[in-house]
């Protein structure tokens, strides 16, 4: 057994009480920081978190916006496929350089992710980058990734985790790819009611569904497991509302192995966004956080900012005038399907791509800014990484939860 720890955080793990997550033979934190797009976790936030013994992930999504070189070669292209293979050769320019770049912040601590969504049209090529260029996990959401194990095929310690839901699509994917004769080394059961960013809900009151509790999820999962034959081979990360020792504990005793926390990350001082960004999502108050149709047709939970509230205020005019585009607006098709693109008046009326470049950059005024419904541990605070995973760890600090004051 590796145990990819530093000795001080060790000691915190040893007191807590929690147990470290055990996957393919590494003993690591139960603390995996989640993928965050466009821009928001990059090899800054996710060396951080390796650094300290657990799992930094970087999100795959348009990275060229955090290299200015990049950006300098592709911002004004014009609409057409020459433009569209030079962004998405851009991209993976930036991934390879997050992926060393957060491989070597990390000084062999901890594990590296690249999140990767299904739903982009990439989604390949960059799952291919990432297992190229080091990458000790892929990770897999917005979409059943059945084609996973064939990808990383030639890659077999590379560890291959998808992000779902509920039971139901727990058992539709493993009893696929235990067919291709590889089982998923972890799985991170999300739940949309208390998620940020795209959830995995059939529609926006589905959200609060209850089949999505971990009470419920995580016991059918390993009941599954059990059934199947597979029982403590696959690690389950809780994703979704988590924010102190105590909840780790709760999980821990359903279950679960780990838990995935993306925005308490995403306001940390090594995260990778504008600090503006940080202080739009500390800031925001519990009614401020609203649920909507994202631009692929999948709720979302975000912070209602200017540009959110005048998008919602038109959404219904956009939507009745809602045409096919004969291309991408911003240039290259970031996603599959995409509402605005495609013309599907059922879904949003916006540029995924665009927004989420703007809330990078800290703009209320064009951007869009994810975020989990739950509250942070340290309020309206934007502290180093390290000060969260000694919070969640030990709780050694006076508990200010909450968000920010009315």
């Amino acid at each position: 057994m590796t145990t990819l720890i530093p000795t001080d955080v060790m000691e915190l793990l040893s007191k807590s009480g929690v147990s470290p997550l055990v996957i393919k033979g590494k003993n690591i934190l139960p603390i995996v920081q989640g993928g965050m797009g466009v821009g928001v976790s990059a090899h800054r936030l996710a060396a951080a978190v390796a650094k300290a013994g657990g799992v930094g992930t970087i999100s795959s999504i348009d990275l060229r916006r955090l290299h200015p070189d990049l950006m300098e070669q592709t911002q004004h292209l014009k609409p057409c496929s020459e433009s569209r293979d030079t962004i998405n050769a851009a991209n993976i320019e930036a991934l390879k350089r997050e992926i060393f770049q957060a491989k070597k912040d990390a000084g062999g601590f901890g594990l590296i992710a690249v999140n990767v969504m299904k739903a982009v049209n990439e989604y390949a090529q960059y799952v291919r980058c990432s297992l190229e260029n080091g990458a000790d996990i892929i990770v897999v959401g917005a979409g059943l990734p059945l084609d996973l194990p064939d990808l990383a095929a030639d890659y077999p310690d590379a560890l291959l985790i998808p992000i779902l839901s509920e039971a139901r699509g727990v058992q539709l994917l493993v009893k696929k790819w235990m067919k291709k004769g590889r089982l998923p080394d972890a799985i991170v059961i999300e739940n949309p009611r208390l998620a940020g960013g795209h959830v995995g809900a059939s529609s926006v009151t589905d959200i609060h569904n209850t089949k999505f509790d971990f009470e419920n999820v995580i016991p059918e999962v390993l009941k599954f497991f059990e059934e199947a034959g597979i029982a403590g081979k696959i690690p389950l990360i809780a994703a979704g509302g988590i924010s102190s020792l105590e909840d780790i504990k709760r999980l821990q005793a359903l279950g679960a192995s780990a838990v995935q926390l993306g925005t308490a990350f995403a306001v940390t001082t090594e995260g990778d966004a504008d600090d503006a960004f940080k202080h739009v999502l500390a800031n925001a108050k519990k009614e401020d956080i609203v649920e909507f149709l994202s631009v692929a047709g999948l709720p979302a939970r975000a912070v209602r900012t200017p540009w959110l509230g005048k998008y919602l205020k038109v959404e219904s005019v956009l939507k009745e005038t809602a045409r096919k585009k004969p291309r991408c607006t911003m240039v290259f098709d970031c996603l599959h399907d995409c509402g605005l693109r495609d013309g599907n008046s059922s879904w949003g009326q916006f540029c995924i791509d665009k927004v989420l470049g703007s809330a990078l950059v800290g703009s209320v005024q064009k951007g869009l800014f994810f975020r989990g419904a739950g509250a942070l541990p340290f309020g309206t605070q934007i502290r180093p990484v390290i000060d969260l995973i000694t919070r969640l760890l030990s709780d050694v600090e006076p508990i200010e939860y909450g968000y920010a004051a009315n």
